[in-house]
């Protein structure tokens, strides 16, 4: 019995006669149930409070315009037919329990894209398939991670990697990236957030949220950071095909032979194909120090049995198949000429600036703290969305320091983009008037 219950013994002939118990008598003091503190200093302000509050303006009546997530298809943006087709050719394969890895077919294509990457060693016994990306992070953040450990992780991020350090009892660091230098990774900051408890450096090549993309001596610099700290490697480089203006994009695995590096990619970004959750993670480099972390990553991977199969019945199929991702990046393709526009227009803003993407679906705008005084930037961009009805997601949702910043998905179609924007500048006109800048 609960030490919090008052409880009293009704006799049967009382129950007989139908005696009610008083609510006095039937008090009881309900104690909150509260989340586990583990969960203290995990946010993901992209599925946020304000988003609660978009839910409740739509339910209301009101149309939003969503600048918030990077959700392909709710953009028309489909994934590629055949893709579509082999999963459903499968689905009479897919009802039963996969290797805990992955199946055959969809690791073995895996394992030839390390090597169309240059990332050399890996076997099929590296290579993880997962419910998404975002699945595989926290379990290599689970498998590494005891109380107290740190790991480095880029400001601004993309902030499940931040909660995954959270909730697995590790200490996030963040490192700064920076704007002046089109938003790379500032090493000297690196460096100087190393101490005696620091585990593994996070990059996240191309950067959701700047769109930068890391040229090779950034990337051989941060390896070798590494290596002489004893670092493992941890790259996020789920849109290492969404490349603008003739781009390319280098695996750091393919530079750090001798360094423990785990990669991760997808079908979400590249393949449109969010909804399928078919992410994967390859081990690379000196594996030789790390049998028991690679043992404690096998231990998860089964404890969750396996990744849906029918979504990985699609990665053989878009790994091999025709990439026309190529095609919405190339010029004249839908997703550079969406680029080329929000950020025309968004630059327009008297105050504005912002570095354009070179990679991924979003812009990080900076606004000029002397034209925007923003004190609290969940707040601004909440008044936002009551006055314009648009949907932003606020810098500091993603680690960044200062209230001066937004993250803009420009996935809409043209002509929304030019609503969108035409509707932040009208209320970022009004914030100045009403705060005299």
């Amino acid at each position: 019995m609960s030490r919090h219950a008052k409880l009293r013994v009704v006799s049967k002939p009382e129950a007989e006669n139908g005696a009610a118990l008083t609510s006095k008598e039937t008090e009881s003091t309900v104690q909150p149930i509260r989340k586990s503190d583990k969960l203290a200093n995990v946010c993901y302000d992209i599925r946020g409070p304000v988003l609660q509050k978009a839910k409740q303006m739509e339910d209301e009546g009101h149309k939003i315009i969503k600048l918030n997530i990077g959700n392909l298809a709710a953009f028309g943006f489909d994934s590629p037919e055949e893709i579509q087709l082999d999963m459903i050719r499968n689905l009479p394969n897919a009802a039963g329990y996969s290797d805990s890895k992955g199946i055959f077919a969809a690791r073995k294509a895996i394992m030839h894209y390390t090597q169309q990457k240059h990332i050399k060693g890996v076997t099929l016994e590296d290579i993880y398939v997962g419910n998404g990306v975002s699945e595989l992070i926290v379990m290599a953040m689970n498998a590494l991670l005891n109380t107290g450990d740190e790991v480095l992780v880029p400001a601004p991020d993309y902030p499940l990697w931040t909660a995954a350090v959270s909730l697995s009892g590790g200490t996030p660091r963040h490192y700064i990236c920076d704007e002046a230098n089109e938003w790379l990774p500032d090493l000297d900051d690196i460096r100087a957030k190393i101490t005696p408890r620091t585990r593994a450096v996070v990059i996240i090549n191309p950067n959701n949220p700047t769109g930068a993309l890391y040229p090779d001596e950034t990337l051989k610099a941060i390896v070798q950071v590494a290596r002489e700290h004893g670092l493992i490697i941890y790259a996020d480089e789920v849109y290492d095909k969404v490349l603008y203006d003739g781009a390319t994009h280098t695996s750091i695995g393919a530079l750090s032979e001798d360094v423990l590096t785990i990669t991760f990619n997808g079908l979400s970004k590249n393949y449109r194909s969010c909804g399928y959750r078919a992410g994967w993670m390859v081990v690379s480099g000196d594996k030789r120090p790390a049998a028991d972390y690679i043992e404690g990553l096998n231990m998860l991977a089964s404890m969750r049995l396996c990744a849906n199969v029918p979504g990985q019945y699609a990665i053989q199929t878009a790994l091999g198949g025709y990439q026309s991702i190529d095609d919405l990046v190339a010029p004249g393709g839908r997703m550079r000429r969406q680029r080329d526009l929000a950020h025309e227009l968004i630059t327009a803003i008297p105050g504005v600036s912002c570095v354009k993407p070179k990679a991924t679906l979003y812009m990080f705008p900076r606004l000029d703290p002397k034209v925007y005084p923003i004190q609290d930037d969940q707040q601004f961009i909440a008044e936002l969305l009551e006055e314009e009805r648009v949907l932003l997601v606020q810098g500091t949702g993603f680690n960044w320091p200062d209230p001066d910043h937004f993250r803009l998905v420009f996935l809409p179609h043209e002509d929304d983009l030019r609503v969108a924007i035409g509707r932040i500048a009208r209320f970022l006109e009004n914030y100045r008037k009403r705060h005299g800048t």
